[in-house]
């Protein structure tokens, strides 16, 4: 439970530099907008209406939309434009921000007495005066009624950013989920709540204040707040160059190689930050871009994913294509396999499978119509799910995707009969499952594989801390030191599996060294 909240400080800065920021723009936007609206209908209707359209768009999606939009922009204006991590978590986060701030400064502005108004008037105030001095006073308590409605919903959709590469206390919660820590996601659960309940609690005073006219309970809320903002906010100041970021998808494997990683470059001499919980596109995106450091992904994946290559030739082939692409359009250097391939292994349980008599994709695509697929939420927008499915012609009674420690659940209660399970993934000989047979060679080998980003792979140093990986895993180590995070008892923190996986690369090393004398 401690080390879970260890990590909070760090994503905690990250959460609320991200959260505050969106306010902030969000009434930078929504404030002039809520005057113009009050003075025009038509420009009110419209302005409320987008507002109100924009948030019937789920959070994730939102998110994940402004991808594609800046990754599209920065082409139009030849580049620069981050298309992951701070800048579209902001856009979106404002996005959401902005429904109540207008809709309450609008209600606020039109429920003014008229008589009020014509009072003004009658002094002679001119608009602006009018603005300040009597209509922003009136309108205040209910403006900031919908700030604080505006602040919860964006420290709480926040935690989403971390799907898009930005760190938010959402990579707790994700990882916790992901491994079935239940402390992290407590830690990032309590975090994010806590964080939400104060905050609120300050505008409440300071609306309060404003309501009474109590300008000192005003002032002192918020000074309050910004106070324990600038304190919040100190991890997330400015790093040194020494400062590196290891990248990882969103699954055991990825948490605990991670760490690996983490753990020589920082005996290196850096200072290490993890971005965790990245999807496959985001994760490659974010090396190629400079977000992140080093990741480790597999050859397979970038071969059908991001080549686009729908042709299985050997997992030599297949690494050594990946690597001249990635360096030639990205810039990304590929520092050499692991020594272990995780490649998409369809499995079932092992006594269905002999009841039924499935061995092999050829004997499943005869009784697919009549079984249940379980998969990771990716699986069926992948090309590999079409190549297999074309090549058996597997139709299945009904697919669902689930996280991929789901669906490995889903399958062992029987909601689920057949699943693409993890081939690196100990598991597989845990829970007696029967991995089917590919006679057609339709599945590409996809060994885990070191990369680095354009700017690390000229750096020696970096270079030197991590080339003793390459060939040091073997898929026994990988996968027992999956089975000790993925397991339902005695369970291992991904810190604790990758101490214990690197105990055994010295051994590792050395045996592969003299396998190839």
């Amino acid at each position: 439970m401690t080390a879970a909240f260890a990590r909070v400080p760090e994503l905690l800065a990250q959460h609320l530099l991200l959260a505050f920021a969106a306010l902030l723009l969000g009434l930078v936007v929504s404030v002039p907008l809520a005057i113009l609206s009050a003075r025009h209908r038509s420009v009110a209707r419209v302005a409320l209406g987008l507002a109100s359209l924009i948030q019937t768009i789920p959070s994730l999606a939102l998110l994940a939309l402004f991808y594609p939009l800046l990754l599209s922009l920065s082409a139009l204006v030849g580049g620069g434009i981050p298309a992951l991590g701070f800048l579209p978590s902001l856009l979106a986060l404002s996005l959401y921000a902005v429904l109540p701030i207008l809709r309450n400064g609008v209600t606020g502005l039109a429920g003014i007495d008229a008589a009020v108004i014509e009072a003004a008037d009658g002094m002679g105030m001119t608009r602006a005066q009018k603005l300040r001095l009597v209509e922003a006073p009136l309108v205040a308590p209910v403006l900031m009624a919908g700030i604080r409605t505006a602040a919860v919903w964006t420290i709480g959709a926040a935690t989403l950013s971390t799907t898009i590469g930005q760190p938010s206390l959402g990579d707790l919660i994700f990882a916790g989920l992901q491994t079935q820590n239940w402390a992290l996601v407590l830690a990032g659960c309590v975090a994010a709540v806590g964080l939400a309940l104060v905050v609120d609690a300050l505008l409440g005073l300071a609306e309060i204040g404003i309501a009474r006219r109590r300008r000192g309970l005003v002032w002192a809320s918020l000074g309050v707040l910004l106070a324990g903002a600038l304190v919040a906010l100190a991890p997330a100041w400015p790093a040194g160059k020494g400062v590196v970021t290891v990248g990882a998808k969103g699954f055991s494997e990825q948490y605990i190689l991670a760490r690996v990683i983490g753990h020589r470059l920082e005996a290196a001499g850096y200072t290490v930050r993890y971005r965790e919980g990245l999807g496959s596109a985001v994760a490659f995106s974010a090396l190629a871009g400079g977000d992140i450091d080093v990741y480790v992904d597999y050859s397979g994946t970038l071969w059908t994913n991001q080549m686009q290559r729908s042709d299985v030739p050997p997992r030599a082939a297949i690494v050594a294509g990946v690597a001249q692409w990635a360096k030639r359009e990205h810039g990304v250097t590929l520092l050499g396999s692991l020594g272990f391939e995780n490649a998409y292994a369809f499995a079932m349980r092992g006594d269905d499978a002999r009841r039924r008599g499935i061995r092999s994709l050829a004997d499943l695509a005869e009784q697919a119509p009549h079984l249940e697929f379980a998969t990771d939420v990716e699986f069926l927008e992948r090309p590999e799910w079409r190549a297999v499915r074309d090549a058996y012609g597997l139709r299945f009674k009904a697919a669902h995707p689930y996280q991929p420690t789901f669906m490995y659940r889903a399958l062992a209660s029987g909601r689920a009969d057949v699943i693409p399970a993890f081939s690196s993934d100990g598991r597989i000989a845990a829970d007696h499952l029967a991995v089917l047979e590919d006679p057609k060679g339709a599945i590409p080998g996809y060994d885990a594989v070191l990369l680095l980003a354009p700017s690390r792979g000229d750096d020696a140093r970096f270079v030197a801390a991590l080339r003793p990986l390459v060939g040091a895993i073997s898929v026994e180590r990988m996968r027992e030191a999956n089975y000790r995070v993925d397991r339902d008892e005695a369970k291992a923190s991904p810190e604790d599996a990758a101490r214990w996986l690197e105990r055994g690369l010295g051994r590792e090393v050395s045996g592969n060294a003299r396998t190839r004398e």
